[in-house]
């Protein structure tokens, strides 16, 4: 194989029953097809207080990793495209949120909030012992990185987003009413997960088309099988059929994050270099004015830059060759390595003047 195994662990215990049995769970699209990965990972286990964090780790494991994260219901594989551009010399982590992926799932009876991600980002610096964090981030966690960004402004070295600018604002009586109906599904589904009855099952090409469907065709068919192979499981009922694995509850968890007024106070609280790129293609998610007057804030800062770029939300795995060139540059300069170097002279500066 072209990957391995690691484990990194910390003081204290796991917390988690959960092994990873690679006869029915699978790390990358080859894994299923025969093929190999579009780049050498090593498959890591972060330990956290309810379970692990599964990554993928591409590049050389003695220097800091930016920290890849994923959208709404995707996994790590949402990089695959992406990271085989990045220079062989940068190191990339690109792990499944909780629920998604090989991570472990919150326990039963525990709502997902979009905003809890933060605490998630704060474990594994932890973990790793990393002062400050850079981010590359897709749709959901795009979001997660601008508030991050804002609420710990110090801790970040960059920040990449794809296709989410800030947190979605609805009108208030959508809000509420969505808040009704997602308890009450949550709940539904909080009670399957503990009966612990297997999932509807499907063949490969079945689930490869749900994803396509499920996507709104915004990720390529042929490219669908990226996201698909975290997130399924081998049937033990039916030996040529899948189903779904991913923690169902996700998809009602809470991604309500503030108001208007607190984006924009967000938006003036970022002090790093910050790259943003939207599709094209792809809709706002929320009244554009919205939108526009927290870009109208950024655009005013000297290290924000904003790339418009062509393709659908999933452009990052469709045609990351549209968008690699602002990456690296921007990697190139902000960077774990350069803003290590910059940090180390700005040291011996500092020392050269005692």
């Amino acid at each position: 194989m072209e990957f391995e195994f690691k484990e990194h662990s910390s003081e204290g215990t796991d917390g988690s029953s959960e092994e990873l049995n690679l006869n029915q769970r699978f790390r990358h699209a080859g894994d299923l097809t025969g093929e190999p990965p579009t780049r050498v990972f090593s498959e890591i286990r972060i330990k956290v207080p309810w379970g692990h964090i599964a990554g993928k780790w591409y590049g050389p494991q003695n220097v800091q990793p930016i920290l890849g994260m994923h959208g709404w219901q995707d996994n790590a594989g949402t990089f695959d495209m992406l990271v085989p551009l990045l220079s062989p010399d940068v190191a990339f982590l690109s792990i499944d949120l909780p629920g998604h992926g090989l991570s472990s799932r919150l326990p039963d009876g525990c709502y997902y909030n979009s905003v809890d991600n933060l605490y998630v980002i704060r474990l594994i610096m932890k973990q790793y012992k990393w002062e400050k964090v850079s981010l590359v981030a897709h749709s959901m966690s795009s979001i997660i990185a601008f508030v991050f960004a804002a609420v710990f402004p110090d801790k970040v070295d960059m920040i990449v987003c794809i296709d989410s600018l800030k947190p979605h604002q609805r009108p208030y009586p959508a809000v509420i009413r969505t808040m009704e109906t997602r308890l009450d599904e949550f709940l539904r589904e909080d009670e399957r997960n503990r009966s612990k009855t297997e999932p509807p099952s499907y063949t490969y090409d079945e689930l490869l088309e749900r994803v396509y469907l499920a996507t709104f065709h915004s990720v390529n068919k042929d490219l669908c099988k990226h996201i698909l192979a975290r997130n399924i499981q081998k049937s033990g009922k039916y030996p040529d059929k899948f189903f779904f694995c991913r923690d169902r509850r996700l998809k009602f968890y809470n991604y309500a994050i503030g108001s208007q007024e607190l984006c924009v106070e967000m938006a003036h609280r970022i002090t790093c270099p910050h790259l943003f790129i939207k599709a094209s293609q792809s809709t706002y998610f929320e009244d554009k004015k919205n939108y526009d007057e927290v870009l109208e804030v950024l655009l005013k800062k000297s290290n924000f830059e904003y790339v418009a770029a062509n393709g659908t939300h999933h452009l990052h795995l469709n045609n990351p060759e549209d968008i690699i060139g602002p990456i690296n540059s921007f990697i190139q300069r902000f960077g774990p390595a350069a803003s290590a170097a910059a940090r180390q002279k700005a040291k011996e500066a500092a020392e050269s003047k005692l």
